[in-house]
């Protein structure tokens, strides 16, 4: 067996519809609460720093931390590195940018109900990009999940022509994170988890570098901002994305991101107790939508 196919994990019988196992429910609570911390995070380190320079530091803090595993430097065949730049493009590169921008102009706790909406996303670009076969119960989630979307963030971008702006930054992101839960199931079956990421990380710091070397033009040093940053790349960016990455190979892409269940609670609970943010009825009514369409198109 080549090296680099030593950690991959066999899933028994088909992932999409294989039941989950103690491990999988392990790694759906893991990614789900660090990623559900990661918008308070965001906003503590955007108390001092650009969103540049706070994109720079989650990335390069992940990218240490995975770095520091003797897995991520099993071998990867060459011929892989192209879908892994894209998946570092898409997974890190890209949406780790939209946030910390968007978040200048709206809440971390709407931030993360938005980010609700990742499994809608990722049936639509499994069935219209993958050709992954999509049932009728799926597209019934995709509607009511897009209705959803609507009652959280025409609200939220109608407070202001900023709003409009971070709203659509989200949404931009959320999409992006459809293209990855499709392509980073693959390879981490043929890879494992920990290599994949880390050299996508490696391609998602040569990205964010060079708007990273501005933010830090614009910014000022504060401890609290740079421990926020450092918590957000070890875990937010190392840990996290290590576990999404080996539960999408182990229970298909669009299972993986029912995750996102538990994101807006968490982050929406965070945002009330630590930053006093308002939550309006229209955002926790989308929510409750968006969760429900995501329950539809995550049925097996």
């Amino acid at each position: 067996m080549p090296p680099w196919q030593t950690d991959r994990v066999a899933v028994p019988g088909t992932s999409e519809t294989a039941p989950f196992q103690p491990l999988d429910f392990g790694l759906l609570l893991t990614a789900a609460g660090i990623w559900g911390s990661s918008f308070l995070l965001m906003a503590i380190g955007l108390d001092a720093f650009h969103p540049g320079l706070v994109t720079l530091l989650r990335v390069g803090f992940g990218l240490v931390t995975l770095w520091m595993f003797p897995s991520a430097r099993k071998p990867v065949p060459r011929e892989a590195w192209g879908r892994i730049a894209v998946l570092g493009v898409v997974w890190l590169g890209l949406p780790l940018t939209m946030f910390p921008l968007a978040q200048q102009w709206i809440d971390s706790s709407i931030t993360g109900m938005l980010n609700a909406g990742m499994p809608i996303m990722a049936v639509i670009v499994a069935a219209l990009a993958f050709g992954i076969p999509t049932s009728g119960m799926k597209l019934v989630g995709v509607f009511v999940g897009l209705v959803g979307i609507g009652f959280i963030g025409i609200p939220t971008a109608q407070a202001g022509n900023t709003n409009v702006v971070g709203v659509a930054l989200i949404l931009l992101a959320v999409a992006s994170y459809g293209v990855a839960a499709n392509l980073a199931g693959p390879l981490q079956r043929e890879f494992g988890a920990v290599a994949v990421v880390a050299r996508a990380l490696v391609v998602a710091a040569i990205v964010v570098l060079p708007f990273g070397i501005y933010g830090a033009t614009d910014s000022t040093f504060a401890w609290g901002p740079l421990v926020a940053c450092m918590a957000l790349g070890a875990g937010g960016t190392g840990i996290a994305y290590v576990a999404g990455a080996m539960l999408s190979g182990r229970v298909g892409a669009v299972r993986m991101s029912v995750a996102t269940y538990l994101i807006p609670v968490v982050s929406a609970v965070l945002g009330v107790v630590f930053r006093g943010e308002v939550i309006g009825t229209m955002a926790i009514v989308g929510t409750i939508i968006v969760l429900s369409g995501a329950f539809l198109t995550t049925r097996g």
